[in-house]
């Protein structure tokens, strides 16, 4: 069994060259070469959330996708605001896993990255909500709100604002000692 640690990205975007699926691909560049860092990008391949399909047989991508986060030490999620919330995407992804306590515990960073000036503060709180009702663990320094995205990440997935650079390096710092410790 590999001792190596491993940590789940997922965007809230399913928007081919999505500033927040780019933010996901910067942070490689910041994870310790030790740790395995995947970035799933099957949330779009997600039934809908139905409880009476999950308590007879989840499909096998829903159990993939769990399998997937119980292997994993911990999660960032990395998310749009879209009408005021998280994207039905990404919540539909979540649902499946009320039941089965993939999240229970586990370290979790949250980025919600805006092109508005308010970094999308009413997804992040909502995607908080989610989390805390799965019971998952927002590590410190876990929670970060990029406004204006697009003038801090370019289509390169090259992080080009410095302080939005030295944030995220706190968030995989901060999630690396979480799962080290």
């Amino acid at each position: 069994m590999s001792r190596q640690k491993k940590i789940v990205a997922i965007s809230g975007s399913i928007r081919t060259g999505s500033s927040n699926t780019n933010i996901l691909k910067a942070l490689a560049t910041f994870i310790p070469e030790d740790i395995e860092y995947t970035i799933y990008n099957g949330i779009k391949e997600l039934p809908h959330f139905n409880p009476d399909v999950d308590q007879m047989n989840p499909p096998a991508v829903v159990k993939d996708f769990r399998k997937l986060l119980k292997e994993s030490h911990a999660l960032i999620i990395c998310t749009p605001e879209y009408a005021k919330s998280v994207p039905a995407v990404l919540k539909n992804s979540l649902e499946w896993l009320v039941s089965s306590a993939e999240l229970y515990k586990k370290p979790v960073a949250v980025i919600t990255a805006s092109p508005s000036i308010t970094g999308g503060d009413k997804a992040h709180e909502s995607l908080l909500l989610t989390l805390g009702m799965l019971d998952a663990t927002i590590v410190k320094s876990g929670s970060l709100l990029v406004p204006t995205v697009r003038t801090k990440c370019n289509d390169d997935a090259t992080i080009t604002d410095e302080s939005t650079k030295q944030a995220l390096i706190a968030l995989i710092n901060s999630i690396v000692d979480e799962i080290h410790h």
